[in-house]
């Protein structure tokens, strides 16, 4: 009960803060930071280093009520075929602006559903990628797949062109809570996908859960572990849902009665975690669980976790250039994101190559308050001396110390220069993460803090 109350008094459970997969969050993207920073930002990318690139498909031919990613439902594969034009085009344009092209060391297929594209389709576009990109030594292909719309053709497909990783949604199994989010996938297409893309050679799998969802319970949510635990997946993310139904609209469909209360959506993840414990996978951050062999674990054990738009990752490359409609690209001195809507997204690439629609570039303390909040969203700590070493502006790291260990003195501990947070209140990372965030000025479109 003292957690409990402890965790209450810093706001845990009717807090709503930003999930710091980027600092600033994308919803702080200003409209002045376009097209020019964007291909200015791209000419300036050394060859030499390599980069990570994200592809954006935002199409499904179900929305499911949960998701509040840049989505929208088709029936045919008309508007598809566009869109993959599109983003050919964009490749061809990002390359031409590069000069020499720097190797991709990470390529990740989101959505959306990558998986709804065709066979040519996906042949199209991969061919295109290739022939732009050269790949890096330690290359990583990842896409996420939904067993529900994964045929065997585009599975084989993405495994010819390399594909070594697959992320698979799988949110909850039962079918009760499937129906309340209007996600119907059985435990039997799961494993068959999983089988697939497994016999294929595919040998790294991370699965996607959810807790806080409708009629879900402690004892539903178990239930679904046990049974993902059958599949024996490498990575799993449990997610907190986000009730956010003012940016995504779908969502109105979600009865908020239904919904589990914030401390019952407390118990859920804490008790979750205690149980991949006993399965064998160790806890990485605050909501992803990996096999000790993983690389995760082993970018965790030696400091080189990141986090960004993906979640917990161990890519350590300073750039991640997005491709797509919505799709945010991360540069040494800020983010560019392509126009949103796929018809405006379609049209500035149709007419101008590029797509760069907003943005933000980072200026005074901005790197400093990014790296201390990354830092505290991995390790659960920061060093001092590290943020010195490579961002200097000492009087400025001394202050925020300062700042955050007397509001969080109860669940901080500060020796040689590192401030940790205390075992047991990990939960308050994203609460302490927004005491730094200056610019964090309205916090009512975001979601709950656990």
């Amino acid at each position: 009960m003292e957690y409990l109350d402890i965790l209450r008094r810093y706001g845990l459970f009717d807090v709503k803060v930003p999930r710091y997969t980027s600092y600033p969050p994308a919803n702080r993207f200003e409209a002045a930071i376009g097209k020019r920073n964007q291909i200015q930002w791209l000419d300036k990318i050394p060859g030499e280093r390599p980069v990570s690139i994200y592809i954006h498909i935002p199409f499904c031919k179900r929305l499911c009520w949960f998701c509040a990613c840049r989505t929208q439902g088709t029936k045919t594969q008309a508007p598809l075929e566009a869109y993959v034009q599109a983003v050919k085009r964009e490749f061809e344009a990002v390359s031409q602006i590069l000069g020499q092209i720097p190797p991709m060391e990470r390529l990740h297929l989101g959505g959306g559903t990558p998986t709804i594209l065709s066979m040519p389709q996906m042949r199209s576009l991969l061919n295109t990628v290739f022939s732009c990109f050269p790949i890096a030594k330690n290359f990583e292909f990842s896409v996420e797949i939904d067993p529900t719309e994964a045929s065997d053709e585009v599975l084989l497909e993405l495994q010819q062109w390399g594909l070594n990783r697959a992320s698979i949604g799988v949110q909850d199994f039962n079918p009760r809570v499937q129906k309340a989010i209007g996600r119907s996938q059985s435990f039997q297409q799961t494993q068959k996908v999983l089988d697939q893309v497994r016999h294929q050679g595919v040998s790294n799998v991370n699965f996607d859960l959810l807790y806080g969802l409708p009629f879900q319970t402690q004892k539903t949510l178990f239930k679904t572990i046990d049974m993902v635990a059958l599949l024996n997946p490498d990575r799993i993310a449990l997610y907190g849902y986000a009730h956010v139904p003012h940016a995504s609209k779908r969502q109105v469909m979600i009865n908020v009665d239904e919904l589990p209360s914030p401390e019952a959506r407390y118990l859920m993840a804490k008790n979750a975690s205690q149980k991949f414990d006993l399965l064998g996978y160790q806890k990485v951050g605050i909501d992803h669980f990996a096999k000790p062999s993983d690389s995760l674990i082993k970018a965790a054990q030696h400091r080189r976790l990141r986090r960004n738009f993906q979640g917990y990752t161990d890519d350590n490359c300073e750039t991640l250039i997005g491709f797509g409609a919505s799709a945010i690209s991360k540069f040494p001195e800020g983010f560019s994101q392509n126009a949103v809507s796929t018809a405006a997204y379609v049209a500035r690439v149709t007419a101008e190559g590029t797509a760069g629609h907003k943005g933000y570039r980072m200026q005074g303390t901005d790197a400093v308050i990014a790296r201390m909040i990354e830092m505290l969203m991995t390790d659960f700590a920061i060093d001092e001396s590290a943020i010195e070493t490579h961002l200097a502006d000492n009087q400025d790291v001394k202050a925020y110390f300062e700042l955050i260990f007397n509001k969080f003195s109860d669940v901080l501990e500060q020796e040689n220069g590192r401030i940790s947070v205390k075992p047991g209140f990990e939960e308050l990372v994203r609460v302490i993460s927004s005491s730094l965030d200056i610019k964090n000025i309205d916090n009512a479109h975001h979601s709950l803090a656990i």
